[in-house]
């Protein structure tokens, strides 16, 4: 399933994404933090993202995101970019945190996804229909946007965190896994 955005629904990320950003105070001149970033290319992230989930526990965090999504300027946050059919990627990440013996996730949500539809966002109905398939058996929160990049902002200062970069191109469709010990369940 390959998804396309028309100029509206662009114009609409642009403007939302334009008014939270001016909400957000931002780095003061000269005081920007300099982070080391990792990044992959299709071929090379799934075999990262194996490498790394032994590695990860609970207060780890791994977040599959839209294209436009920000390259984050933080230490810790480790970001692979996989080009490929979100569906695709959703679906081996889902798998991935599934088969692994010691986390699970708690999933969140753009809270403003809800109010996108085929009307505003071409493709966004589609979208939801199948991310809902993939993350069946999943109890998914919606979070505010915003809420969830301080979020990680915040977590990534000493825990790490992995995003999942991929070419959708959608707005309000990162999926956030907060990963907690398995055997709490």
């Amino acid at each position: 399933m390959k998804l396309h955005v028309k100029p509206i629904c662009a114009g609409m990320a642009f403007a939302l994404g334009a008014l939270t950003a001016c909400q957000g105070g931002g780095a003061e001149p000269g005081n920007h933090p300099q982070a080391e970033q990792s990044t992959s290319n299709m071929k090379d992230w799934k075999t990262k993202l194996e490498e790394l989930l032994p590695l990860l526990g609970h207060r780890n965090w791994i977040v599959v995101t839209d294209m436009a999504y920000p390259l984050q300027a933080r230490e810790g946050i480790t970001t692979l970019y996989a080009d490929g059919p979100y569906a695709d990627v959703m679906a081996h990440l889902v798998k991935a945190v599934n088969d692994s013996p010691h986390v699970r996730p708690h999933v969140y949500q753009d809270l403003e996804l809800q109010d996108l539809t085929d009307a505003n966002c071409p493709g966004i109905e589609a979208y939801k229909a199948e991310t809902a398939k993939l993350l069946k058996g999943w109890d998914v929160k919606a979070v505010r946007h915003e809420d969830l990049i301080n979020r990680l902002d915040s977590v990534s200062r000493t825990f790490n965190v992995v995003i999942v970069k991929t070419s959708l191109l959608l707005p309000y469709t990162s999926v956030f896994l907060e990963l907690d010990c398995k055997y709490w369940q």
